[in-house]
């Protein structure tokens, strides 16, 4: 049965010269097609082999078949994977959905940046070459109160470089309570390994005493490494030292300590209130020596990661061989200092950067948008469509706050005609994806994460989900 059904395969010539007659050949390379043609032809080998030797039902694809297989897949070449989509999940630091979505001057800037040449590594006034870390160097420092600043590809490699530069071969002390794991698989642990620093752990889950700390030290400590543990918090019978008592401890025995901040916010946000988060300026007037953290959290920026703090330490890890291995592009920098001026402008910045803006909205106008987007899809007049509002909550996301649940307004879809999975996948498919939640059989559109620009969106999204469905 198998040589049956073999012998019925398409040959790939016959396939090549049904492409040639439909054009698809000059839509890409002769050598892509081929090699397309016998991918699509060796799964179908792969499936008659592993079919039972006496099933007579082996299905094989006749010429035109396959080649319209050949021919999807030579398109989906052409189509982009990385895409735009619709957040209407409600957690707003969507690490899977691109975290922080970048405003109009830090887009405006990357274009301008990378259309032509930049002096990236040039300095104009002097005529001679540069460093490029000197185009956010000044305004991080000055916003934040930091001597130093070196910004990486993200706050993983910032940590990393920062361990290896201080304490490869030597020991970091850090609580046992925030040796966390984060998403991706992160762990600090790990971290500290590949970085060559040897992981010193003192105290316990719950509670770790400043004893612990000074007596963990030795002629053998490269640090002390104090961690923000994202995404997570432990409460009851618990202690913890904070940053000033471990700072004495430094100035005591000079050995350097380290803030992993995760989530670098500039911004007050118990002043709107929120859970009290540290503040990157904050942390850094009790004097601790570094401080690390992501760009595309809580600041609303680009991917990449921020090392701010002492001159002296500083200088030794921009030297670290790693660090160019670590560092970022003229696409990043150029976003990094937009998004940055933007915070020159006070409590503006929380308008500015869409980030805050989301996290801090009124409820009243989260409805407000809720109330307009559900009238658009009333006008649909899709037949059994049930839109309605109901209240909820979104979360910050990206290990920020991760305990404070935001009070939102969600717009409910239900439909007679589809299930809530299948209309969350015939969402996902649409030409600009709308990513939902679903709860009890119901499509769900959090607002609080959605802009009103990205109603159109969503009002063409139903209608080509329900056109296909008729």
């Amino acid at each position: 049965m198998y040589r049956e059904s073999l012998k019925k395969l398409p040959k790939i010539d016959e396939i090549m010269l049904v492409l040639k007659k439909k054009g698809i050949l000059e839509k890409a390379p002769r050598d892509v097609v081929l090699s397309a043609c016998r991918s699509v032809v060796g799964n179908i080998r792969e499936l008659i082999l592993s079919a039972k030797e006496d099933d007579t039902n082996i299905h094989v694809p006749p010429l035109d078949e396959v080649t319209d297989t050949v021919v999807e897949r030579i398109d989906s070449l052409r189509r982009y994977s990385l895409r735009r989509v619709v957040n209407a999940t409600g957690i707003i630091l969507h690490t899977n959905l691109g975290r922080a979505p970048l405003g109009k001057d830090a887009l405006e800037r990357i274009l301008e940046v990378s259309c032509g040449y930049s002096n990236l590594e040039f300095d104009l006034e002097k005529g001679k070459r540069g460093l490029r870390y000197d185009h956010v160097q000044k305004i991080l420092c000055e916003l934040s109160g930091a001597e130093d600043a070196l910004v990486v590809n993200n706050n993983a490699a910032a940590v990393l470089l920062v361990l290896n530069t201080l304490a490869s071969g030597k020991e970091a002390i850090v609580s046992r309570g925030e040796l966390i794991e984060i998403g991706g698989e992160f762990r600090i642990p790990e971290v500290m390994e590949k970085s060559g620093a040897i992981l010193r752990e003192v105290g316990t889950t719950n509670r770790t005493h400043l004893s612990d700390y000074e007596d963990a030290v030795n002629n053998n400590t490269g640090l002390i490494l104090k961690v923000h543990t994202s995404n997570f918090r432990i409460v009851g019978f618990t202690e913890e030292i904070g940053l000033p008592a471990l700072v004495e401890i430094a100035k005591n025995t000079g050995i350097p300590v380290i803030n992993d901040l995760g989530s670098g916010c500039f911004v007050e946000l118990d002043r709107y209130g929120f859970e009290r988060e540290p503040t990157v300026q904050e942390v850094l007037k009790t004097g601790v020596d570094v401080v690390t953290f992501s760009g595309d959290k809580l600041l609303g920026g680009p991917q990449a990661g921020i090392i701010l703090g002492s001159r002296y330490i500083l200088e030794k890890i921009k030297k670290n061989p790693l660090n160019r291995a670590l560092r970022i592009d003229k696409m990043t920098l150029a976003a990094l200092e937009a998004t940055m001026k933007q915070y020159l402008n006070g409590e503006d910045a929380i308008s500015d950067i869409r980030i805050l803006r989301a996290i801090i909205e009124p409820l009243a106008d989260v409805e407000t948008k809720a109330k307009k987007l559900l009238i658009i899809l009333q006008k649909l007049c899709i037949e059994g469509l049930v839109l309605t509002l109901k209240e909820g909550f979104s979360m910050t996301g990206g290990g920020a706050l991760p305990t404070q649940e935001i009070p939102t307004m969600l717009l409910s879809i239900k439909s007679p005609r589809l299930s809530a999975s299948r209309l969350d996948k015939r969402l996902r498919d649409c030409e600009v994806p709308v990513i939902v939640r679903i709860a009890e059989d119901e499509v769900l559109l959090d607002l609080r994460t959605v802009d009103e620009e990205e109603f159109a969106f969503i009002k063409e999204g139903l209608q080509l989900v329900f056109a296909e469905d008729v």
